[in-house]
Protein backbone atom coordinates (compact mmCIF):
# COMPACT_ATOMS: atom_id res chain seq x y z
CA UNK A 1 0.00 0.00 0.00
CA UNK A 2 2.85 2.95 -1.23
CA UNK A 3 0.14 5.46 -1.75
CA UNK A 4 -0.88 5.51 1.91
CA UNK A 5 0.71 7.91 4.24
CA UNK A 6 0.68 7.34 7.81
CA UNK A 7 1.90 9.64 10.86
CA UNK A 8 3.53 8.55 13.75
CA UNK A 9 2.63 10.91 16.18
CA UNK A 10 4.77 9.61 19.35
CA UNK A 11 8.06 8.20 18.86
CA UNK A 12 11.89 7.70 20.55
CA UNK A 13 14.43 7.37 18.49
CA UNK A 14 17.42 8.45 21.37
CA UNK A 15 17.35 4.93 22.70
CA UNK A 16 18.03 1.50 21.13
CA UNK A 17 18.67 2.56 17.83
CA UNK A 18 22.65 3.63 17.94
CA UNK A 19 23.58 1.20 15.55
CA UNK A 20 21.50 1.49 12.36
CA UNK A 21 19.13 4.95 12.92
CA UNK A 22 19.86 6.04 9.45
CA UNK A 23 18.66 2.58 8.08
CA UNK A 24 15.77 2.45 9.85
CA UNK A 25 14.16 5.85 9.54
CA UNK A 26 14.79 5.88 5.20
CA UNK A 27 13.09 2.56 5.27
CA UNK A 28 10.35 3.75 7.53
CA UNK A 29 9.58 6.56 5.17
CA UNK A 30 9.46 4.40 1.65
CA UNK A 31 7.40 2.14 3.75
CA UNK A 32 4.62 5.12 3.63
CA UNK A 33 5.61 7.15 7.68
CA UNK A 34 5.97 10.53 5.77
CA UNK A 35 5.37 12.61 9.70
CA UNK A 36 6.74 11.16 12.66
CA UNK A 37 7.28 13.60 15.60
CA UNK A 38 10.14 12.38 18.28
CA UNK A 39 9.21 12.94 21.74
CA UNK A 40 11.54 14.54 24.13
CA UNK A 41 11.29 13.45 28.32
CA UNK A 42 14.00 15.02 29.81
CA UNK A 43 16.56 17.73 28.77
CA UNK A 44 19.27 15.51 27.20
CA UNK A 45 16.44 13.77 25.18
CA UNK A 46 14.59 16.97 24.13
CA UNK A 47 18.01 17.70 22.24
CA UNK A 48 18.19 14.93 20.79
CA UNK A 49 14.86 14.80 19.35
CA UNK A 50 15.66 18.85 18.37
CA UNK A 51 18.55 17.35 16.26
CA UNK A 52 16.62 14.62 14.79
CA UNK A 53 14.10 17.14 13.77
CA UNK A 54 16.66 19.00 12.49
CA UNK A 55 18.35 16.86 10.25
CA UNK A 56 14.98 14.91 8.78
CA UNK A 57 12.55 16.62 6.55
CA UNK A 58 9.10 14.54 7.72
CA UNK A 59 10.67 14.23 11.44
CA UNK A 60 9.22 16.96 13.97
CA UNK A 61 10.21 17.42 17.79
CA UNK A 62 8.41 17.63 21.31
CA UNK A 63 10.03 19.13 24.04
CA UNK A 64 9.45 18.17 27.55
CA UNK A 65 10.17 16.98 31.02
CA UNK A 66 8.40 13.64 31.85
CA UNK A 67 7.24 13.08 35.74
CA UNK A 68 9.61 10.85 36.07
CA UNK A 69 11.83 14.08 36.13
CA UNK A 70 9.92 15.78 38.47
CA UNK A 71 12.31 14.82 41.61
CA UNK A 72 15.22 16.30 39.21
CA UNK A 73 16.44 19.68 39.27
CA UNK A 74 15.10 20.77 35.89
CA UNK A 75 14.77 24.46 34.54
CA UNK A 76 12.08 24.33 32.59
CA UNK A 77 12.42 28.15 31.20
CA UNK A 78 14.66 25.93 28.89
CA UNK A 79 11.86 25.16 26.97
CA UNK A 80 11.14 28.67 25.60
CA UNK A 81 14.63 29.01 24.90
CA UNK A 82 14.57 25.72 23.04
CA UNK A 83 11.17 26.94 20.99
CA UNK A 84 12.79 30.03 19.93
CA UNK A 85 15.41 28.62 18.47
CA UNK A 86 13.81 25.70 16.62
CA UNK A 87 11.15 26.00 14.27
CA UNK A 88 10.62 22.44 14.05
CA UNK A 89 9.02 21.88 17.27
CA UNK A 90 5.76 21.25 17.57
CA UNK A 91 4.63 20.46 21.01
CA UNK A 92 5.53 20.84 24.42
CA UNK A 93 5.75 16.64 26.09
CA UNK A 94 5.64 14.51 27.01
CA UNK A 95 4.60 15.84 29.88
CA UNK A 96 1.82 14.92 33.17
CA UNK A 97 1.26 12.26 36.31
CA UNK A 98 2.60 9.05 36.62
CA UNK A 99 1.55 7.15 39.77
CA UNK A 100 2.83 3.87 39.60
CA UNK A 101 6.06 4.31 40.68
CA UNK A 102 6.50 5.77 44.17
CA UNK A 103 7.33 9.40 43.05
CA UNK A 104 6.54 12.77 44.77
CA UNK A 105 2.99 13.54 43.38
CA UNK A 106 3.58 17.09 44.43
CA UNK A 107 6.16 17.76 42.72
CA UNK A 108 4.82 15.86 39.39
CA UNK A 109 1.91 18.23 39.60
CA UNK A 110 4.47 21.34 40.10
CA UNK A 111 6.07 20.18 36.81
CA UNK A 112 3.35 18.97 34.88
CA UNK A 113 1.49 22.56 35.94
CA UNK A 114 4.82 24.36 35.15
CA UNK A 115 4.94 23.30 31.53
CA UNK A 116 1.06 23.29 30.91
CA UNK A 117 1.50 27.65 31.42
CA UNK A 118 4.64 27.37 29.05
CA UNK A 119 2.49 25.87 26.80
CA UNK A 120 -0.30 28.50 26.79
CA UNK A 121 2.01 31.00 26.57
CA UNK A 122 3.77 29.63 23.13
CA UNK A 123 0.57 28.45 21.92
CA UNK A 124 1.91 24.89 21.14
CA UNK A 125 -0.13 21.70 22.52
CA UNK A 126 0.77 19.50 25.31
CA UNK A 127 1.35 16.07 25.05
CA UNK A 128 0.36 14.14 27.74
CA UNK A 129 1.82 11.14 29.68
CA UNK A 130 -1.49 9.60 32.22
CA UNK A 131 -0.33 6.64 34.03
CA UNK A 132 -3.09 5.50 36.98
CA UNK A 133 -3.33 9.55 37.38
CA UNK A 134 -6.81 10.18 35.38
CA UNK A 135 -8.71 12.59 38.01
CA UNK A 136 -5.86 14.44 38.71
CA UNK A 137 -4.75 14.82 34.85
CA UNK A 138 -7.92 15.74 33.69
CA UNK A 139 -8.49 18.23 36.55
CA UNK A 140 -5.32 19.98 36.37
CA UNK A 141 -6.29 20.22 32.74
CA UNK A 142 -9.27 21.92 33.29
CA UNK A 143 -8.55 24.15 35.68
CA UNK A 144 -4.85 24.74 33.77
CA UNK A 145 -5.19 24.89 29.80
CA UNK A 146 -6.40 27.88 27.75
CA UNK A 147 -9.29 26.35 25.79
CA UNK A 148 -7.56 27.20 22.24
CA UNK A 149 -4.45 25.11 23.07
CA UNK A 150 -4.56 21.63 21.80
CA UNK A 151 -4.13 18.70 24.06
CA UNK A 152 -2.89 14.92 23.05
CA UNK A 153 -3.61 11.71 25.63
CA UNK A 154 -0.58 9.81 24.31
CA UNK A 155 -0.82 6.09 23.92
CA UNK A 156 -4.33 6.43 25.55
CA UNK A 157 -5.02 3.45 28.20
CA UNK A 158 -7.68 4.47 30.59
CA UNK A 159 -11.40 3.55 30.69
CA UNK A 160 -13.97 4.64 27.84
CA UNK A 161 -15.45 7.24 30.74
CA UNK A 162 -12.04 8.77 30.87
CA UNK A 163 -12.37 8.78 27.20
CA UNK A 164 -15.83 10.47 27.05
CA UNK A 165 -14.57 13.23 29.63
CA UNK A 166 -10.97 14.16 27.06
CA UNK A 167 -13.81 13.90 24.20
CA UNK A 168 -16.36 16.42 26.05
CA UNK A 169 -13.20 19.82 25.59
CA UNK A 170 -12.33 18.43 22.61
CA UNK A 171 -9.25 17.06 23.05
CA UNK A 172 -7.22 14.41 21.02
CA UNK A 173 -6.89 10.38 21.86
CA UNK A 174 -3.87 8.65 20.45
CA UNK A 175 -3.84 5.08 20.60
CA UNK A 176 -0.66 2.89 20.26
CA UNK A 177 0.15 -0.90 19.11
CA UNK A 178 -1.19 -2.13 22.75
CA UNK A 179 -4.41 -1.86 20.98
CA UNK A 180 -3.00 -5.59 19.52
CA UNK A 181 -2.86 -7.17 22.66
CA UNK A 182 -4.97 -9.71 23.79
CA UNK A 183 -5.68 -7.69 27.02
CA UNK A 184 -6.75 -4.78 25.11
CA UNK A 185 -10.31 -4.86 26.03
CA UNK A 186 -10.87 -1.18 27.33
CA UNK A 187 -8.62 0.28 24.48
CA UNK A 188 -10.85 -1.84 22.05
CA UNK A 189 -14.00 0.00 23.28
CA UNK A 190 -12.16 3.58 23.00
CA UNK A 191 -10.99 3.09 19.33
CA UNK A 192 -14.70 2.09 18.82
CA UNK A 193 -15.73 5.22 20.08
CA UNK A 194 -13.50 7.94 19.14
CA UNK A 195 -14.26 9.62 16.31
CA UNK A 196 -12.22 9.81 13.55
CA UNK A 197 -11.35 13.52 13.38
CA UNK A 198 -10.31 13.11 17.12
CA UNK A 199 -7.83 10.05 16.40
CA UNK A 200 -4.31 10.38 16.31
CA UNK A 201 -2.01 6.97 15.80
CA UNK A 202 1.30 6.01 17.56
CA UNK A 203 4.09 3.57 18.32
CA UNK A 204 5.78 4.85 21.30
CA UNK A 205 8.49 3.19 19.90
CA UNK A 206 11.08 1.89 20.69
CA UNK A 207 8.51 0.39 23.15
CA UNK A 208 4.95 -1.47 22.91
CA UNK A 209 5.48 -3.12 19.32
CA UNK A 210 2.02 -4.49 18.08
CA UNK A 211 1.28 -7.89 17.40
CA UNK A 212 2.65 -10.45 15.73
CA UNK A 213 6.10 -8.39 16.92
CA UNK A 214 5.18 -7.60 20.84
CA UNK A 215 8.45 -7.55 22.76
CA UNK A 216 10.58 -6.88 20.12
CA UNK A 217 12.25 -3.47 19.41
CA UNK A 218 9.29 -1.18 17.89
CA UNK A 219 9.72 1.55 15.13
CA UNK A 220 7.60 3.60 13.30
CA UNK A 221 6.55 1.32 10.20
CA UNK A 222 4.55 -0.39 12.96
CA UNK A 223 1.96 2.31 12.99
CA UNK A 224 0.61 0.66 10.18
CA UNK A 225 -0.81 -2.17 12.31
CA UNK A 226 -1.95 0.29 14.92
CA UNK A 227 -4.05 1.70 11.45
CA UNK A 228 -5.01 -1.77 11.11
CA UNK A 229 -6.53 -2.73 13.59
CA UNK A 230 -8.23 0.35 14.09
CA UNK A 231 -10.03 0.02 10.50
CA UNK A 232 -10.81 -3.64 11.55
CA UNK A 233 -12.43 -2.13 14.41
CA UNK A 234 -14.53 0.67 13.03
CA UNK A 235 -15.22 -1.58 10.08
CA UNK A 236 -13.96 0.56 7.58
CA UNK A 237 -10.80 0.74 5.26
CA UNK A 238 -7.42 1.32 6.16
CA UNK A 239 -7.08 3.79 4.13
CA UNK A 240 -9.84 5.92 5.65
CA UNK A 241 -8.02 5.85 9.13
CA UNK A 242 -4.62 6.64 7.56
CA UNK A 243 -6.05 9.53 5.86
CA UNK A 244 -7.69 10.78 9.16
CA UNK A 245 -5.19 10.42 11.62
CA UNK A 246 -2.39 11.89 9.01
CA UNK A 247 -4.65 15.05 8.68
CA UNK A 248 -5.91 15.19 12.36
CA UNK A 249 -2.02 14.34 13.58
CA UNK A 250 -1.03 18.07 10.47
CA UNK A 251 -3.74 19.85 12.40
CA UNK A 252 -3.31 19.31 16.16
CA UNK A 253 0.53 19.79 15.53
CA UNK A 254 0.43 22.75 12.90
CA UNK A 255 2.18 21.58 10.58
CA UNK A 256 1.53 22.42 6.96
CA UNK A 257 1.57 20.17 4.30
Amino acid sequence: MPDIKYFDTHAHYDVQFEDDLSEVLDNIYKLGVHKIVDVGYSKESSEDAIRLSNKYDYIYSAVGFHPQEAEKDNNVNILYDWVRDNKKIVAIGEIGLDYHYDMDKKLQKDLFISQIAIANELGLPIIIHNREADMDVLDILKNQMKPNVGVIFHCFSSSLEVAKEVLKHGWYISISGTITFNNANSLIEVAQYVPLDKLLIETDCPYLAPEPFRGRRNDSSKVQLVAEKIAQLKGISIDEVALNTYNNGCKIYNIKE
